[in-house]
């Protein structure tokens, strides 16, 4: 199974006694008229816990679905559980969700408003260009993939280099010259995972780990990524 978070930064608060105290107990209810009655949807927070790693806890979200069944269009409800983590690594907050980058900003969202801070209170982490580069230049056999975007080539929005391309100096070279880098897939050289990073900070691994050893990953490695200015 292919993990995956987006990384976040808390504005705001970097408190984890007074996080949780605002998140402890947060439960929203909504109802929506779904094939001719009357739903409740619930989002709440549950499972709060500091430890070494942070503050961590679960959002539980219930939504809608429809499928087909013997000829006709049906409704039904589930619930998705997402786990989060807020993190304090160098004096600021971050928030570490576990899913896909979607589902993610929906959750962070939600985090927000159940902190009660403003819009632009729980924004994206940031890993610069030329972090990535450096990245991929400090050990280019390491990398599988490489996604280039802000293209100045028209009618072309994004360049990419696979396999044996990636070796090819003067073509990374001169992709360089025309876009930044945004994705990076390489094989992380202390432990035997495969893994790609975005520069809006959504990291999905590719090889079989378990979760908490990715967790780890992310908190020891990835953010660190966002702390490193452009040079």
């Amino acid at each position: 199974m292919v993990l995956t978070c987006k990384i976040f930064l808390v504005r705001k608060e970097n408190n984890l006694n007074i996080l949780t105290m605002k998140l402890k107990g947060f439960k929203r209810e909504l109802e929506e008229e779904v094939g001719g009655g009357r739903v409740k949807l619930v989002t709440e927070i549950r499972d709060l816990k500091i430890n070494d790693k942070g503050l961590t806890g679960y959002l539980y979200k219930d939504y809608i679905f429809k499928y087909f069944f013997r000829g006709e269009t049906k409704f039904a409800v589930a619930t998705r559980k997402t786990k989060f983590i807020f993190h304090i690594y160098d004096e600021e907050l971050y928030l570490v969700v576990f899913d896909k980058k979607i589902r993610a900003n929906a959750v962070s969202n939600n985090l927000r408003e159940a902190l009660l801070l403003e819009p632009g209170g729980i924004v994206e982490a940031k890993i610069t260009h030329e972090t990535l580069k450096t990245l991929h230049e400090e050990n280019p056999e390491a990398t599988k993939v490489i996604f280039f975007d802000d293209v100045d080539i028209p009618n072309i929005n994004k360049l990419s280099l696979y396999g044996p391309s990636l070796r090819d100096t003067s073509l990374y070279n001169e992709y360089l010259s025309h876009g930044k880098l945004w994705y990076v897939v390489f094989q992380e050289k202390s432990q035997e995972i495969v893994l790609g990073v975005t520069r809006n900070s959504v990291v999905t691994v590719f090889s079989k780990i378990d979760e908490e050893t990715f967790e780890d990953y992310v908190l020891r490695k990835i953010i660190p990524l966002t702390k490193q200015e452009a040079s």
